[in-house]
């Protein structure tokens, strides 16, 4: 139907212009720039079905993985997943058609929300890339940002794709020696960041890549005139300079296969390793992972998110970015500092429909939360713990049923509803985590507020989610089904059907790039990727993790041990506690170091010396004073210790066999962070860098002493008091020993 296409296109053009010029006045990204409806007629062509066809055929190669940033690989199509094959920009132009004129991202300019339409966005992409080539972008070469969240960050890459390169995060923590590994081992061409802090480090090591032609900075100004440094207003005009003809030739030469995306690893386990993503692995997943998690298309529902999360890790990027573009969704970037106290502002502002966070933010949340009660009024406590008592109780017993008792109702419009407001979650119908294990805790916590954390499982190899949990595919404590079309099977299972997750699918990474080896250990033969993570599915196929093989302890006994479940009992028996790390690799026994709750220093987000509320409490009952966390481990203090022990005791009880027994135990002055190397960026516990960190505490715990010897005897000693600093302990401080209750 030739005329109907024709007046669809044309129809589209004078809307998406319209809506352009009627916008240009709304956003300070707009300004002063010419975005003509020329573009758009080559995006309606660029996505006519002759076009798409061609684009759509899956090439015979022959491998499933590739470690070259211009290899292509064999697209994992089956019965399964026999979805047709899209490229970036053929979802974009999908996107353009029906949400043209919806608006896509919303930002805060001096304190004012301003927004980006579907087409403003697309024409900004497509500006971009042109500038991108004109400062010499090569093909499968990269674009590397080292930026906060922003719309400059979104039509950056978008517009790096369109321009044949690779997108590529680098976390804007990172140290400079960080940021050259990855922008040298990624070949980038062209990086851009936001700040002048951000620029210096480029600067630094700008001699030591080769492949380095410039640097666009937005935000802030570059403090003088430098050569190849550009403003991101300079770059959109250098993109005037390219014809549109030369950017469709790009765009259309593209192919599903090719790689598209660079998401480097947190390299807790030595240098990161670049997980190439191909087009179709992020298109693939942007719309069928979503899915899963039943995130709405804009004809239903527009999904309104906050961004805040690194977009240089692939659970924000996948989640933000490109799914917001899959299905029309409004993405509103937060500030800065959103993680230092205003993202809340920000939620509040917004009221988000979906809304996903490692499980450190929620547990941040819930700490703020437990401080603003213990500070409120005797009634208003009493109605909260009653609200979220019979809340709980209800989720807990009947999880799936939509009949609530009227006491629950009533909890909830009298005193949940207003929580919820107050966070900002009045609109949220979805809270999504992953990226590392949430505690129990945490979980009855939320639900207690009426919250239902969804977890998902997947790692930056599978482009994201691999299992989804969401309103209708939910059970506590797992991490929900596998995404339909995708694969998953358990390899050497024990006797409690624990076994590696391996996963199959179009979720599935091109490969490492450059580490062969890497990438061969990670994919098998038959194209199944072996995660290195254990867990079990139960009778309904929901999943649940268990450890990480790599994380495995082996005791000198032989004995395998997995430490996350000992570390969240401890937890969980001691809600004191904010870390526990196992230790005891190739030892004869197990111990472990220990982190109290301490909060955080609203300007700098580092922990501070100051207990949480909830651990004052649990200092109070236990008959303790103390307030802060070097009153606990500087003054030794008896009380804490004692009752630390006997939490442990009541673990040890519960665990397995004797060789689950944790026998010594040290806490640490000062809570992990990722400033003191012990957490990544996304709040993973780094064990190799723990182990490095504190090895003299470590050591310590298995020195023979002169005054005793392991055994029996030395076990039933009575309870020692000890101070173990962070860093060293000398000869004559003591460790807190475990007795032997068998």
């Amino acid at each position: 139907m030739p005329d109907s296409r024709a007046a669809l296109q044309e129809s589209l053009l004078d809307a998406s212009l319209g809506t352009t010029q009627e916008n240009l006045g709304t956003s300070s990204l707009t300004d002063g720039q010419t975005l003509s409806k020329e573009p758009l007629s080559h995006a309606l062509k660029l996505s006519t079905p002759e076009k798409v066809k061609d684009a759509q055929l899956n090439p015979p190669e022959e491998a499933l993985w590739t470690t070259r940033a211009d290899g292509r690989v064999r697209l994992r199509i089956d019965p399964i997943c026999s979805q047709t094959p899209r490229t970036v920009h053929q979802m974009f132009s999908a996107t353009l058609e029906k949400y043209g004129d919806l608006s896509a991202m919303g930002f805060k300019r001096q304190g004012t929300w301003e927004h980006i339409s579907y087409t403003q966005y697309y024409l900004l992409a497509r500006k971009a890339a042109k500038g991108f080539l004109k400062l010499g972008l090569e093909r499968a070469h990269s674009v590397a940002i080292l930026a906060f969240n922003s719309p400059e960050w979104f039509f950056s890459a978008v517009g790096a794709v369109f321009a044949g390169g690779i997108i590529t995060g680098i976390y804007t923590t990172s140290s400079p020696e960080a940021c050259q590994y990855i922008a040298y081992d990624c070949r980038a061409n062209i990086i851009v960041v936001d700040t002048q802090k951000q620029l210096e480090k480029i600067l630094k090591i700008w001699k030591h890549l080769p492949h380095l032609k410039a640097v666009v900075i937005y935000r802030e100004a570059p403090p003088t005139r430098m050569p190849s440094v550009y403003t991101m207003e300079e770059l959109m005009e250098l993109g005037n300079e390219v014809p549109e003809e030369a950017l469709d030739i790009i765009i259309n030469a593209q192919k599903p296969n090719q790689c598209c995306t660079l998401v480097y690893t947190s390299g807790t386990t030595g240098n990161p390793k670049g997980v190439m993503l191909s087009q179709d692995n992020i298109t693939w997943t942007a719309r069928y992972g979503s899915q899963a998690g039943d995130i709405q298309p804009s004809e239903i529902q527009q999904e309104v998110v906050v961004s805040y999360l690194p977009l240089s890790h692939i659970a924000a990027q996948i989640y933000d970015l490109w799914t917001g573009i899959q299905w029309g969704a409004q993405v509103c970037f937060a500030e800065p500092d959103a993680l230092k106290g205003s993202l809340v502002n920000t939620l509040r502002e917004v009221e988000p429909t979906s809304h996903m966070g490692v499980p450190r933010v929620w547990e941040k949340i819930m700490e703020r939360i437990r401080e603003v009660v213990a500070q409120s009024g005797f009634i208003r406590r009493k109605m909260l713990l009653w609200a979220m008592s019979v809340t709980l109780e209800q989720n807990l017993t009947c999880p799936s049923s939509d009949l609530k008792p009227f006491t629950t109702r009533l909890a909830d419009y009298l005193v949940l509803a207003k929580v919820r407001q107050a966070l900002g979650f009045a609109k949220c119908q979805k809270n999504f985590y992953g990226a590392a294990p949430m505690t129990a805790e945490t979980q009855h916590f939320f639900l207690g507020l009426n919250i239902r954390l969804y977890a998902g499982y997947g790692l930056s190899e599978t482009s994201g989610p691999h299992f989804m949990s969401s309103p209708y595919n939910y059970r506590l404590y797992s991490s929900g089904k596998v995404v339909p079309g995708c694969r998953v099977k358990l390899v050497n299972e024990d006797a409690e059907g624990i076994g590696e997750i391996c996963l199959w699918g179009r979720t599935i990474f091109m490969g490492y790039l450059n580490m062969e080896d890497k990438t061969c250990e990670a994919i098998d033969t038959e194209g199944w990727l072996h995660t290195g993570d254990t867990g079990r599915l139960d009778a309904d196929g929901f999943l649940y993790i268990t450890g990480r093989l790599k994380e495995l302890i082996i005791t000198a006994g032989g004995e395998n041990v997995p430490p996350v479940p000992i570390e969240e009992a401890v937890k969980t028996e001691l809600p004191v506690i904010s870390n526990a790390m196992l230790i005891g690799d190739q030892r004869k026994f197990l111990s472990m170091l220990l982190t109290l709750k301490c909060t955080l220093d609203p300007g700098t987000f580092e922990p501070t010396d100051n207990l949480t509320e909830q651990a004052m409490e649990f200092c109070q009952r236990v008959g303790s004073k103390a307030t802060t966390v070097s009153e606990v481990v500087g003054k030794k203090d008896e009380a804490v210790y004692q009752a630390i022990g006997e939490g442990i005791q009541r673990v040890n009880m519960n665990a397995a066999a004797r060789p689950y027994h944790i026998q010594k135990w040290a806490i640490l002055e000062r809570d992990f962070s990722i400033s003191g190397g012990e957490l990544g960026p996304t709040m993973k516990l780094k064990r190799l860098a723990v182990l490095e960190k504190y090895k003299d505490v470590i050591e310590s715990f298995y020195q023979e002493q002169k005054k005793f010897r392991y055994g029996r005897s030395f076990l039933s000693e009575a309870f020692c008091n000890i101070h173990c600093t962070a860093h060293r302990l000398t000869e004559d401080q003591a460790l807190y020993q475990v007795p032997d209750i068998s």
